[in-house]
């Protein structure tokens, strides 16, 4: 694990994000839905970064994908395709989870700042990640598939805090079950993303 923490400092750095965000979070004694409005800019910074990613390779496989029956080629109209139909599935989430951040209560005028900059620490996480993976990209060659769904995992606490939040007693409790949910999901994609590389390098 410290080997691993050497050769990723991208993933040492989202760590670091993450705790420093949990120790506002308890400082500040915030609720669930002020902190699901710093995770829901992390998944949007997510987005972006992996959006940039797709339209930033050089070169990759298009193995296991499909449209209309047919296996589509790897070149740049597939790329700038996928890159732009990425974009607007995932955006399209992020606006239905934006509006219903936005019918609940909890955020206030006291928590645009601390939030503002909880969200700036994972802008700096994942810019640095986005450089570090580009350069990774020169040297495999990733399934453009697969890339293209890695942000999804984000999306899987807000689904679940969602779903099952109302079930839950209001306070330490629903953080404490956001907090686990989507720590586990930043760790898992990181992993798969950066640790298991090598798996993603496919021969022509």
């Amino acid at each position: 694990m410290r080997k691993y923490f050497r050769r990723d400092l991208s993933a040492l750095s989202l760590i670091v994000s993450n705790l420093i965000t949990i120790a506002i979070a308890l400082v500040q004694k915030w609720d669930l839905a002020v902190l699901m409005w710093i995770y829901w800019g992390q998944s949007v910074i997510i987005g972006l970064a992996n959006f940039v990613r797709i339209l930033n390779l050089k070169q990759f496989s298009t193995k296991g994908m499909y449209v209309n029956g047919k296996s589509v080629e790897a070149n740049t109209k597939t790329k700038r395709h996928t890159a732009f139909f990425f974009l607007c599935h995932y955006g399209f989430f992020h606006l239905l989870y934006f509006l219903f951040l936005g019918s609940m209560a909890g955020l206030t005028r006291e928590h645009v700042v601390p939030v503002i900059l909880c969200v700036a620490l994972f802008l700096v996480n994942h810019s640095f990640s986005l450089f570090y993976n580009l350069k990774r990209d020169l040297a495999r060659k990733p399934n453009i598939g697969t890339v293209m769904f890695f942000p999804y995992a984000r999306i899987i606490p807000l689904h679940l805090t969602i779903i099952f939040g109302s079930f839950l007693v209001k306070g330490v409790g629903g953080m404490i079950l956001f907090l686990s949910l989507k720590t586990l999901a930043d760790l898992i994609m990181h992993g798969v993303e950066h640790a298991r590389g090598a798996e993603l390098k496919e021969s022509v």
